[in-house]
Order: C-alpha cells, then sequence, then structure tokens
C-alpha cells in the first residue's frame, strides 16, 4: 500500500538535490539549498507527527492571490470559472488574510505554496497586492514558485527574486514563440524571453509552464526543445496537463496512452545528462500510481482570492474560506473527506486528463 508521506518526501527531496546542482557554481545558491534542505526536514518531521494524530498534512498549497489579469489566453480555465477577470474585484483576501494563512501554513509543516492568479504581483512591489511579494520573502523555511504571464516583471521584482530565493518566478509558455503568442497574445513571447535574459544574467533559478495538450505533447517533451530551454537558465519545467475550460476543446485532452508516454518522455529527459540540474514536475501526473488525484489535501488544495478552499484550480468549488477557517479544519471538513473519497473511487477508471474534473457532478453534490 502506497505510504502517501513517504512518497510526497522522496519527491521533495529529489526537487531539492536537482535544485542544488543548479546552483553547483553559485556559493549564495549553495549556502540557500544547503540550509533549506535542514528546512525541508523538519517539515517533514513535523507532517509525520500529524499524522501520528490522524491529521494529514499536505506539503503543497496552491494559492490564486489575485484575479485580475492582463492578459486574455486562449481556453483560460481561470476565466471561464469566473476566478480571473480584467479589473479589481470585491471580496478577495487582503494582505492580512494572506498572512494568517503563510503563517499557519509555515507552523504546521507546509514546504510550498505555488502562487497563481493573474500575475500575482501587478503593480509596484511596495505597493496594493505586489506588497504580497515581499510578505512572502519573510517566510524564508517556505518555498514558492510564483506562476506568471512574466509580463509586470520589472527591476524592482528581479532584485526581490535575486534577493530572496525562496521566491521561484514560473514563466508560463506554450511552446515556441509562434504557440505562445497564438494563445496569449502577439508579443508576448519576446518579453518572457527579455524576462528570462535576466533571470539568467542574475543567477536566479526559475522555471516554465507549459499546458500540455494532445496537439503539442510531442514538442515540449522533446529533448531539444528541453535542452534550448536549459540553455536560457531555465531550471524547473511544469508539464500542466490540459483541463477544458471550454466545450470542443475535449480533443485536447491527452488520453491514458497519451498520458503514459509523457511519462515516459518526461523520465527519459530526468536522466538525459544534458539536463542535470533541472527539475521537471508533471502535475497531476500519475493518479493511478499515487493511489488517486493529489488535490483535496492529499499533496495540495487549492484556495482562491476571495480565501474559498477548493480541492484543485480545475475543481472550483468550495464550503470552507480562509477567511474565517483555518487550514486545519479545511483538512479535516466533511466536503474534503467527501471528495476525497470520490477521486479514490475513480481513480481506477481515469481516462486520462483531471479525475476530479470528470467527477465534476458528484463534487458538485458534495457542496450541499
Amino acid at each position: 500500500m502506497l505510504n502517501l508521506n513517504d512518497f510526497m518526501n522522496t519527491g521533495i527531496k529529489n526537487i531539492i538535490n536537482t535544485a542544488g546542482r543548479f546552483y553547483t557554481d553559485s556559493r549564495r545558491g549553495r549556502s540557500f539549498m544547503i540550509r533549506m534542505a535542514s528546512t525541508l526536514r523538519s517539515e517533514a518531521k513535523m507532517r509525520e507527527q500529524y499524522e501520528q494524530q490522524g491529521i494529514h498534512i499536505p506539503p503543497f498549497l496552491i494559492a490564486s492571490i489575485a484575479s485580475s489579469c492582463n492578459l486574455h489566453c486562449a481556453g483560460c480555465y481561470a476565466r471561464a470559472n469566473g476566478g480571473c477577470s480584467s479589473g479589481d474585484v470585491q471580496g478577495e483576501m487582503v494582505v492580512d488574510d494572506w498572512q494568517r494563512v503563510f503563517t499557519e501554513a509555515s507552523e504546521i509543516g507546509v514546504s510550498f505554496i505555488l502562487l497563481a492568479g493573474g500575475p500575482p504581483f501587478p503593480g509596484s512591489v511596495s505597493t496594493g497586492w505586489s506588497r504580497l511579494g515581499t510578505l512572502a520573502a519573510k517566510y524564508d523555511n517556505l518555498f514558492f514558485p510564483i506562476f506568471t504571464n512574466g509580463t509586470m516583471i520589472d527591476d524592482e521584482y528581479l532584485k526581490l527574486f535575486d534577493e530572496h530565493r525562496n521566491l521561484i518566478p514560473v514563466l508560463s509558455i506554450e511552446g515556441n514563440e509562434k504557440e505562445t503568442d497564438k494563445r496569449r497574445g502577439s508579443g508576448v513571447s519576446k518579453r518572457i524571453k527579455m524576462v528570462a535574459e535576466e533571470l539568467k544574467g542574475r543567477g536566479i533559478l526559475y522555471g516554465t509552464s507549459i499546458t500540455v495538450t494532445s496537439v503539442n505533447k510531442d514538442k515540449v517533451a522533446d529533448s531539444r526543445f528541453v535542452h534550448n530551454l536549459k540553455e536560457q537558465g531555465c531550471g524547473l519545467i511544469f508539464y500542466v496537463e490540459y483541463v477544458p475550460a471550454e466545450k470542443g476543446t475535449e480533443y485536447l485532452i491527452l488520453n491514458s496512452q497519451e498520458l503514459k508516454e509523457l511519462q515516459e518522455r518526461i523520465s527519459m529527459l530526468r536522466v538525459d545528462k544534458k539536463n542535470k540540474g533541472m527539475i521537471m514536475l508533471s502535475f497531476p501526473g500519475d493518479e493511478e500510481a499515487m493511489g488517486g488525484c493529489l488535490a483535496v489535501g492529499r499533496g495540495f488544495f487549492h484556495i482562491n482570492a476571495g480565501g474559498g478552499a477548493e480541492p484543485c484550480p480545475f475543481s472550483p468549488y468550495s464550503v470552507m474560506n480562509l477567511k474565517k477557517e483555518t487550514i486545519l479544519e479545511t483538512l479535516q471538513s466533511s466536503f474534503f473527506k467527501n471528495v476525497r473519497e470520490i477521486s479514490a473511487a475513480e481513480v481506477l477508471n481515469h481516462k486520462g486528463g483531471c479525475t476530479l474534473f470528470q467527477c465534476e457532478d458528484e463534487v458538485k453534490q458534495a457542496v450541499i
């Protein structure tokens, strides 16, 4: 039987070991990774202590800290489910709310908080929502991968990333320039490349997030494509399997055979000596091997901009809210328990794509 804690801890150890190789030639980077390796071991022990009390703590959280976005990417799941807009939205969590979430996470053994939602930090570093960047930097026992379209990263943010290596920018791309601009807008790819050059020049670990579809799967998992990213200074790739946000796009989902082939290609890329120092992660990954989806608190859960605690960004339903409830209360809620049971029951029927997305009707019923 799968020991989920051991499985997740082994994965985290592999990530850190690989990240350490990225910083081989950087004394500052090596020093940071050595300290974080010790911190992560302590957090793993903390999660194990909670496990003995019957409480499973996921090592990851996903937080969509803002819903306003300056782009209109084709097929965006966040816009499709109402989690993204072009202007200010009432009812979003404020900085004090997020500080409370970050503090609790750091005290119960969470190791990574993935920040997303529009560009997570629009505007100046010192004002408005962008204060969250400096807030996150203070929690130096946590890693904050920051998923962003990259178009609003300026010198202030580059300085912030340089001074606080626990903040890891992750730039969203779709493949080459033509493919990225087709989905994200003309000129976006060139802007991303400019930012990537600046990050590389400063020796900052950064990543890319790639939405994998039945159309681009071969190109984005090709060794030449990955090696080119490494040459541009990229040290981390998130392969995110496409979840249809719009009707008529179901053909873009990876079927079970395509999913298997993708996992095999990623495994080969990881052991390729040309890619030494690169971290490669797939989401949601091999759910059958993991005993079900890692969402809904098994490996992570999603906090939307309004504080709603959702199983996953692709399953945007919530009962609990982090404005008034804690992470521990959320993890032990009947809603999360019911959705975990739905996911576990469906794993053997998994045909590719997201299990919870396929079980959308059952998840909706669990809300009632």
